[in-house]
């Protein structure tokens, strides 16, 4: 994530971006809320650590003015030592997404911040992709190079075992128990519904993805892949 931290304590700054960056973030920092609330303004964070007493302008006015006047819904924790009910509410009034009381744990700061993120990026879609082709497992829909592709539901699931495990090989038998289970079809069911995969997925393009491995079964790869 990128996170800005706006802190005027220099010593709570330099412990709040080491220990962030070591958890692989990339911190910014602000040390009032002139330079925070323009930083915030101008940049695309993932999350925003606030301190309520701050230079300049406040935690408080800076917040009010990101959502009011910038309208930006970056996530924000606010930090601050007053742990008044009253002093929450108006960090909260201002904007704030959540709040964390000094002193605090460093670690509670990277969870929050996380939480406050997929929060704010909200379901995220469940998409496989190989290449140019996609399969979008909440729709349903299968793309390649931006193109719609009908598919049936058996070749649905083929599909996704083969997107799964690419670019590995998936053996005939594992394609088989994956689509129908214990109750196996005949010898040639799985071959027909490969041939119609095919048809779908590499017929009207130039370069074909899906692989057979003779005597193994198949695979699915870019169609720059090694073959």
């Amino acid at each position: 994530m990128r996170i800005l931290v706006i802190e005027d304590n220099a010593d709570i700054a330099a412990n709040l971006g080491d220990y962030l960056e070591d958890r692989g973030h990339t911190v910014d920092f602000a040390a009032d809320g002139v330079t925070g609330l323009h930083l915030a303004v101008v940049n695309d964070f993932d999350a925003i650590v606030l301190d309520l007493n701050l230079p300049g302008m406040d935690g408080l006015e800076v917040c009010r003015k990101l959502r009011n006047e910038a309208r930006k819904q970056t996530p924000v924790l606010m930090l601050t030592a007053r742990d008044s009910l009253e002093n929450k509410l108006s960090g909260f009034d201002s904007g704030a997404d959540d709040y964390l009381i000094k002193p605090f744990a460093l670690q509670e700061v990277d969870v929050r911040l996380q939480a406050l993120a997929r929060r704010a990026r909200g379901p995220q879609a469940r998409v496989l992709t190989v290449g140019e082709l996609e399969y979008n497992l909440d729709t349903l829909e299968v793309r390649r190079e931006g193109r719609l592709l009908q598919l049936n539901p058996t070749a649905l699931k083929i599909l996704q075992a083969l997107m799964e495990a690419s670019p590995a090989v998936v053996t005939r038998q594992d394609l088989e128990t994956r689509v129908w289970g214990e109750e196996l079809p005949d010898s040639d069911s799985l071959r027909v519904h490969i041939h119609g995969l095919r048809a779908a997925v590499d017929k009207p393009f130039a370069k074909p993805m899906i692989q057979t491995r003779h005597g193994i079964g198949y695979r699915i790869a870019p169609p720059d892949a090694d073959g």
